[in-house]
């Protein structure tokens, strides 16, 4: 309650389930009602009807009036949006950040990608992904684009869980790890063909990513 005091419920509600979403901690097709979560975070109804209203526009919940609400499955044709709009998005954001790079840039670059290194050792997937994650915003902080990570993130947002079922594979984080390594080393030496091109090898992985779930669990698709 005293975090509560601090955030609106809202604001607690919808993020406490939206990490939860996209962890996996609930998975696709779990059932959600209002009035149970309403009960878990000692909240009234109206405060979890906006954040499931959140979820929804964001793809993560399914809901219908006067059925109930699910956490939404995988969509096929939202997939291959996201990863169009990533892969533009991606190859523009690299070309600026090329022209700007520097050694205090390929720094920031290093201890990142020695993060993980390390999660990868501790079999860390968690963290792993948090890195994989903060790798390729730096790209856009450092870059001079961060608006572009906003406006791209939304999409990114839907295949979270995807990545994190992918990552099931442990030889997964060691082949995003390479791609990352060779995206940096495009960047410190100035190659625009080595970055971008190791950019679309990178974002191209998705697609066994996609056949190793959609066979794994095809369950979590619509």
């Amino acid at each position: 309650m005293d975090v509560i005091r601090t955030r609106t419920s809202t604001d607690v509600v919808y993020e406490t389930l939206h990490n939860q979403i996209v962890s996996l901690d609930i998975l696709p097709g779990t059932k959600l009602s209002e009035t149970e979560v309403a009960r878990r975070f000692g909240v009234s109804r109206q405060p979890v009807r906006n954040a499931f209203t959140k979820l929804g526009n964001e793809d993560l919940l399914l809901i219908r009036p006067q059925k109930t609400t699910k956490v939404r499955g995988f969509s096929m044709e939202r997939l291959e949006l996201t990863r169009l709009v990533r892969r533009a998005v991606e190859l523009e954001v690299i070309y600026g950040a090329i022209q700007v790079w520097d050694d205090a840039r390929a720094a920031k670059m290093s201890a990142n990608l020695r993060l993980q290194e390390q999660a990868i050792s501790a079999d860390d997937l968690p963290t792993f992904h948090a890195l994989d994650y903060d790798f390729h915003k730096l790209i856009y902080v450092l870059g001079g684009n961060p608006n572009a990570f906003e406006v791209m993130l939304e999409c990114k947002q839907k295949v979270d869980r995807l990545c994190m079922l992918g990552l099931e594979k442990d030889s997964e984080a060691k082949l995003i790890f390479a791609d990352h390594c060779e995206i940096a080393d495009g960047l410190a030496s100035g190659d625009l063909g080595l970055a971008q091109g190791s950019i679309r090898n990178h974002l191209s992985r998705l697609d066994k990513t996609i056949a190793y779930i959609h066979q794994a669990h095809p369950s979590y698709f619509e």
